[in-house]
């Protein structure tokens, strides 16, 4: 008899345990961040002239929610962090390019920001980062993004207004 109780009680216990093992898996799978699995920018841009930064990402909930932009620049410091939303259509799989506008004066040329952009999901989760260094030339000529990678989408602005820095 004490047999059969022991092995009913082994029986249950292992199908609780096996339970919590798969409910555990389960809930680390629902809670994985977003993934920026590639990225592309021009390293130098015409003052007055749209920067495209082109993003795929991917995130195995579908549930990518925001992309997170913030500039920073030498004597002045970071910019207050931009915020675009991503549409409903885009929040699995992600293709296409965020874009800033650098329409200021000409006090910009060969200045060098760094700009880090991350994707943040419905749970709070946040990507990896993307990193560019880009600089303002005049004589610049804008680079093209890699043929066949990243669709021609246009996700959103960047809404930082970059300003000039003039020490006098």
């Amino acid at each position: 008899m004490n047999k059969k109780l022991l092995a009913i009680f082994l029986s249950l216990l292992s199908l609780v345990v096996g339970y919590a093992i798969l409910k555990a898996a389960e809930d680390r799978r629902e809670n994985r961040p977003p993934v920026i699995t590639r990225s592309f920018a021009s390293k130098e841009v015409k003052p007055r002239e749209s920067w495209k930064i082109y993003l795929n990402a991917s995130d195995p909930d579908g549930d990518m929610q925001t992309i997170f932009a913030v500039i920073e620049q030498p004597g002045l410091g970071k910019y207050p962090v931009s915020i675009i939303r991503i549409k409903e259509e885009n929040q699995k799989e992600l293709s296409g390019y965020i874009h800033l506008n650098t329409s200021v004066s000409d006090k910009l040329d060969f200045l060098t920001l760094t700009l880090m952009v991350h994707i943040r999901d419905k749970a709070g989760n946040f990507s990896n980062p993307a990193n560019f260094t880009f600089s303002f030339n005049s004589r610049s000529v804008r680079e093209a993004p890699p043929q066949g990678i990243f669709k021609d989408q246009d996700l959103g602005p960047i809404m930082i207004n970059l300003r000039a820095w003039d020490p006098l």
